[in-house]
């Protein structure tokens, strides 16, 4: 996790309600508006289910509170007020305790179509409706209890889980491969190349080996894991992960599957 942002989380008031600016609420209107275009027929049906229950603002950026509400009555999770960059150890008691950490900004327009901190967007629109639904709900939940009683080497290991699932997953459904993973679903670029380019490859979802796959935030996927159903997640919860993760370490890495990043020169 990045140890620097450019970006200043923007306070509540008592209400917990946030004074966005007139440019602020411009930017979520244009994020939303191309992405809910991009996301019919290639979302999946639980995370579609999920936006039309949390019925979000289309014009301005949605208040906490309101989500809250939605989340609290479906799944008994609530979402939470963070800075921009939070340490591994934070991120993992929140989701102990079925709270959705929300960095409370909202990218530039330099960085409109990318940028590598988790925006409101990213965790609202990408995240929040997936957490409406009972089997996401209790998979992250139980990530979160693994995760805060790990050591930090194990918590790398589960940082990969989490990211070829929740963040860039996709599954297998009747209609056809699907998304799942907010990173895809928050990214333009992403939702398509995901689904209809013919360069990353598309696995069966396997948690060892899913476990042992580097990854790399800043390019567009080289792998995505597929579930054969939604209903795979919640039974990975009840497994012995932590088990896995022991096993995984002892096999040691796959070669990754991307270039090495370019140190920057000076």
């Amino acid at each position: 996790m990045s140890k620097t942002s450019q970006y200043v989380s923007k306070p509540s008031n008592a209400k917990g309600y946030i004074e966005w600016t007139e440019e602020e609420n411009q930017i979520w209107s244009e994020l939303y508006a191309r992405q809910i275009d991009l996301l019919e027929g290639r979302a999946c049906q639980q995370y579609m289910h999920g936006i039309d229950l949390l019925n979000m603002s289309v014009n301005k950026v949605p208040q906490l509170p309101d989500i809250n509400a939605v989340l609290q009555e479906t799944t008994g999770w609530q979402t939470a007020e963070v800075p921009a960059l939070i340490p591994f150890g934070e991120f993992f008691r929140l989701l102990a305790n079925k709270q959705f950490p929300v960095a409370t900004f909202i990218r530039t327009r330099e960085e409109f179509d990318y940028l590598q901190e988790p925006d409101i967007f990213h965790e609202i629109f990408g995240h929040c409706p997936l957490l409406t639904n009972p089997a996401f709900a209790h998979f992250t939940h139980t990530y979160g209890k693994l995760g805060l009683a790990a050591s930090k080497e194990d918590r790398i290991f589960l940082a990969r889980l989490y990211w070829f699932t929740v963040e860039f997953g996709l599954m297998k459904t009747a209609e056809g491969l699907r998304i799942y993973g907010g990173g895809i679903l928050s990214s333009p670029g992403e939702t398509i190349y995901a689904l209809e380019s013919d360069k990353p490859e598309r696995v069966a979802f396997d948690p060892m080996t899913v476990l042992r796959t580097p990854y790399r935030i800043d390019i567009m996927q080289p792998i995505y894991y597929v579930l054969e159903q939604a209903g795979d997640l919640d039974a990975l919860a009840d497994m012995d992960i932590m088990g896995m993760v022991q096993k995984a370490k002892a096999l040691g890495l796959f070669e990754p599957k991307f270039p090495p990043k370019e140190k920057l020169a000076g």
